[in-house]
C-alpha cells in the first residue's frame, strides 16, 4: 500500500477539487429521474444512499458527464461537465457495479490498457498498473487471466482501474457486492486508506448501510429523485431528541412520575426504559454547536436521585446510520 502515491492534480483553476451541483433535472424519458438537486462536496468520503429507483446511478452518470447536461448544473475539479466532461474525467475514477473484465487479458494488461484509454502512455501505464495491483493485493496474480478471477480478486480488479490514472475523486457503485464478509471488509479497508490517508474524495453508492457507516463521513440520501439530506454521518447525535437507555430498582413509580414531569417519553424494552428527551427544553443542553447529550443525562440523574431509584445504566441509545436513513426515505 506504501507504493501508491496520489501525485496528479486535474482541478481547472488549481484549487478547486469540490463537486458542485446546482438545480440538476434530469429525464431518459418523460419520466424525471433527478429533480431539482443541489448539493456541494469537498474532498472526503460521501456516502450516496437511496432505495432502488430513487436516482442513484443516474447521479453518478451525471457526475461523470456521460449523459447530456445543461450549463452549469454539474461541477466538477472546477470543470463544467456540459462541456468540459472529457478533460474533467481525466480526474475521476469509475468503478462500475458490472462490467470491466476483458476475458482473456490478464489483470495487468486490462488495468494498463484502461491507463492507456485515459491518455496515459503505454510505458507509464503498464508501470502504474503493476503498482496499484499490488496496493489492492493482487500483485501475485496480476498474469492470470482476470475472467478467471474470484468475485472479490474481479471487484479489486476494477478498484484498480479507477486509480491506474491518479484520480482525484473516485465514484464507486456497490463496490462489495457479491462479496462474502473477509472480501467485503477488506475492500472497504482500501476504500478507507484512499479516503482518509491518500487523499482521494470517494462517493460510495451502495445499499449497505453498514459500509457508509465504516467509511464515509457524510451522506446524501435521494428518494424519487430528490435529495432528501446532506448531512453528517453522526448527524443524528446532534438532534434535540436523544433517547436514553435506564436500567434500575427502587422506587419505579415515582421515578417515572418525575420523567414525566420532566417532559420525557418512557417505554419499556425488556428490562430496559428508554426514556425519550427533548434537549432542547432540558437547561444547559443547548449550545451553538448542538445539543449536550450529557445535560440529558444529568437531568434523568437528578430525577433518579430525587426519586430514590438506583441506576444499574444509563446512556444515551447511539442513532444508528439506518435508523436516521429509513426515518428519511419512509417520511
Amino acid at each position: 500500500m506504501e507504493g501508491l502515491v496520489i501525485k496528479v492534480n486535474r482541478s481547472e483553476n488549481g484549487t478547486d477539487f469540490g463537486i458542485t451541483v446546482s438545480n440538476l433535472s434530469f429525464a431518459y424519458a418523460k419520466a424525471p429521474v433527478l429533480k431539482g438537486v443541489d448539493f456541494h462536496l469537498e474532498k472526503s468520503a460521501i456516502g450516496l444512499l437511496g432505495p432502488n429507483g430513487s436516482g442513484k446511478t443516474t447521479l453518478l452518470r451525471c457526475l461523470l458527464g456521460q449523459v447530456p447536461l445543461k450549463k452549469d448544473q454539474v461541477s466538477v475539479l472546477g470543470w463544467d461537465m456540459a462541456k468540459k466532461a472529457r478533460i474533467a474525467r481525466t480526474g475521476l475514477g469509475w468503478m462500475p457495479e458490472t462490467g470491466g473484465i476483458i476475458p482473456d487479458m490478464s489483470g495487468v494488461a486490462v488495468v494498463a490498457y484502461m491507463g492507456e484509454l485515459s491518455g496515459m502512455p503505454a510505458r507509464d501505464a503498464m508501470q502504474r498498473a503493476h503498482e496499484v495491483l499490488h496496493y489492492v493485493g493482487l500483485g501475485d496474480e496480476r498474469y492470470r487471466p482476470c475472467d478467471k478471477y474470484s468475485q472479490g480478486m474481479k471487484q479489486r480488479l476494477k478498484l484498480a482501474q479507477a486509480l491506474v490514472h491518479d484520480p482525484e475523486w473516485i465514484f464507486l457503485d456497490e463496490p462489495t457486492s457479491g462479496l462474502d464478509p473477509r472480501g467485503r471488509v477488506s475492500i472497504l479497508e482500501l476504500i478507507r486508506d484512499l479516503a482518509h490517508h491518500k487523499g482521494l474524495g470517494v462517493i460510495l453508492s451502495t445499499h449497505l448501510l453498514a459500509d457508509v457507516e465504516s467509511v464515509c463521513q457524510e451522506i446524501l440520501v435521494l428518494r424519487d429523485g430528490e435529495l432528501m439530506a446532506q448531512q453528517q454521518v453522526d448527524a443524528g447525535a446532534r438532534e434535540p431528541r436523544q433517547v436514553f437507555e435506564v436500567e434500575g430498582f427502587g422506587n419505579e413509580e415515582a421515578f417515572l412520575a418525575g420523567l414525566s414531569a420532566l417532559g420525557a417519553e418512557v417505554t419499556q424494552e425488556h428490562r430496559l426504559l428508554l426514556v425519550t428527551l427533548d434537549l432542547s427544553t432540558v437547561s444547559g443542553a443547548e449550545s451553538d454547536s448542538g445539543f449536550d447529550t450529557g445535560a440529558g443525562v444529568k437531568a434523568i440523574l437528578a430525577v433518579a436521585l430525587d426519586n430514590e431509584y438506583a441506576l444499574r445504566r444509563l446512556r444515551r441509545r447511539p442513532v444508528t446510520l439506518a435508523e436516521e436513513f429509513y426515518r428519511m426515505v419512509e417520511a
